[in-house]
Formats: C-alpha cells, structure tokens, sequence
C-alpha cells in the first residue's frame, strides 16, 4: 500500500513559480509511474505531467511543456514538479498519482493510489 501526501500549494503570482512536493510512504514495486494531475474549478482531472520509476521516461501536457518540470528524489520518497510562468488557467487542485503496469501515463485511471490534492491559486 501507498501513501501520497502533496504539499507546496497556495497563491502565486502570474509569471511567478512554485513547486510542488509528494511524499510517498509504503511501498510500490517497480515499473511504477508517478505523475502529477490537474483539475481546474468545474472541470475533469487532466494529466500535468508523468515519469516513470528510474526517470527515463516522462511526458508533458502541452500547457506544461517547456514550463513545469517533473522530478522525483528517490532517496527522499518525494516526487516534484517545479511550475514556471504560471499563468490563471493552471489554477485548481493538483493531485499527485502512483501506479503499476501503466500502459498509458497521460491517464488517470490506469493509477491506483492518489493524494488528497493541494490547491493552486494563481492571480494576476
């Protein structure tokens, strides 16, 4: 069994940074992918971002790309995603997701632990 706990949300400046955490406590075997998932007020969870156990791989949003970085600290059990030129349309609940033998990252159901969510409030 896994445990995410996400935390590093709040309100943020357009433009401005900020960075998510995700501690992972328990235990997940490999090939495991980890990912990040956004949903603005009113609207479906979306992927932000994904990678996979030895951080070989990984995927973007197009609204992510070249923007946010996913990266994952294994020694700390902590999953990141560092959020760059944020803008009002990345505002919403972020949820941190694991999970084994994903065939397809960008989606949501193909994970089977998730976080509680931390809130991003971008203002101009």
């Amino acid at each position: 069994q896994l445990q995410l706990v996400e935390s590093g949300g709040g309100s943020a400046q357009a433009g401005g940074p900020l960075r998510l955490s995700c501690r992972a406590s328990g235990n997940i075997d490999p090939p495991y992918w980890f990912a990040w998932f956004h949903q603005a007020p009113g609207k479906l969870r979306h992927i932000v971002a994904s990678i996979n156990y030895d951080g070989r791989q990984s995927t973007y949003s197009d609204s992510a790309k070249d923007r946010f970085t996913i990266a994952q600290d294994h020694a700390a059990n902590t999953l990141y995603l560092q959020m760059n030129a944020l803008n009002s349309d990345d505002t919403g609940m972020y949820y941190c997701a694991a999970g084994n033998y994903i065939s397809n990252s960008k989606v949501a159901s193909q994970y089977s632990y998730w976080g509680q969510g931390t809130q991003v409030t971008v203002s101009s």
